[in-house]
């Protein structure tokens, strides 16, 4: 019997926290199908387009949701019989919708959720948006405390620093959908210091073959972008093609945007600087609520996230 082209996992978030390199390690199984594009947002909306959403880039990026179910299905399509199919949308674990989405469409899949220190999360979420010349605010913690601000405006879900990374609530939330035994919660710290082992993992928990997958690849971090004359200047040029993006097919503004973007980060690839451990005790309390709730909700500790010392992207930390 030919099976329904659905996928059988889904790699539900967070955003920042691990999930590129967890898909891309997970694609070179030979026992896994993953959808292209990666990340098709379809169990965001209600067979409907997406919502209008106003922040820089946002009406460009709206266009690759996959929104219409046959589209959907047709991902699918291709996968052999004997695989397991997946997709990874990472915005899935905030959405609240998304989980009686999923519930109601897929009562059988499995998700992974990846989880990361959610300042460390937050912080490498505005550098990607400040380094792509989207984030028009270059301090960080100025930028933090304007979110709800922009979400009263109508931007859309990447520009919520604080809430995307608020597992403890997400997870409990989901947990009323979706029966725990058919979720995994993975730590970023163990994609970055044991890979192979944390992909080991995800694959009894597909139940698939283990120790088919040997290299995991570094995740989407940004060149960081210095505060200067570069952001000045061609920041404005970026948002604007953004917008203008917005009118032609996707893959047209992601062409023309490569050289600005390039441009911005300038000849020399950069870390971003490490957040201090004044930084990091300012932006604590609107976690620390949460990191109790999840370690409530999961029966694990994340007390390591309460700590006032920054660890770094994944390359720094994956090289250390």
């Amino acid at each position: 019997m030919t099976r329904a082209p659905h996928p059988d996992f889904l790699l539900v978030g967070a955003p920042k926290a691990g999930t590129t390199a967890l898909h891309s390690a997970l694609a070179q199984h030979p026992d896994v199908f993953v959808s292209n594009p990666k990340e098709p947002k379809y169990w965001l909306c209600d067979d409907a387009p997406p919502p209008a959403w106003v922040g820089p880039g946002d009406a460009h990026s709206q266009q690759e949701w996959i929104w219409r179910r046959g589209d959907y299905e047709r991902l699918f399509t291709p996968a052999r019989e004997d695989q397991v199919r997946g997709e990874s949308t990472p915005f899935y674990l905030w959405s609240r919708g998304a989980h009686r989405r999923i519930a109601e469409g897929l009562p059988d899949v499995r998700l992974i959720a990846v989880v990361r220190d959610p300042i460390d999360r937050a912080y490498s979420n505005w550098m990607h948006l400040w380094s792509d010349g989207l984030e028009p605010v270059g301090d960080f913690e100025e930028a933090f405390a304007r979110q709800d601000r922009r979400v009263a405006d109508g931007w859309a879900p990447f520009w919520r620093y604080r809430d995307l990374g608020r597992y403890g609530e997400q997870l409990e939330h989901l947990f009323r959908y979706v029966d725990r035994e058919r979720v995994l919660v993975v730590r970023y710290r163990d994609i970055v210091d044991d890979p192979c082992a944390t992909v080991d993992r995800a694959c009894r928990f597909l139940g698939i073959r283990e120790g088919q997958v040997s290299r995991v690849p570094h995740d989407n971090a940004r060149s960081f972008v210095e505060p200067g004359w570069r952001p000045q200047v061609l920041g404005p040029v970026v948002r604007a093609g953004a917008r203008l993006g917005a009118y032609a097919p996707p893959q047209v503004w992601r062409r023309a945007s490569v050289p600005l973007v390039a441009r911005l980060s300038g000849p020399t690839e950069a870390h971003r600087p490490l957040l201090s451990a004044e930084q990091r005790a300012r932006l604590l309390p609107s976690f620390t609520d949460d990191i109790a709730r999840l370690g409530e909700v999961t029966g694990e500790q994340f007390d390591d996230w309460t700590s006032t010392a920054s660890r770094g992207s994944f390359r720094q930390r994956a090289s250390a």
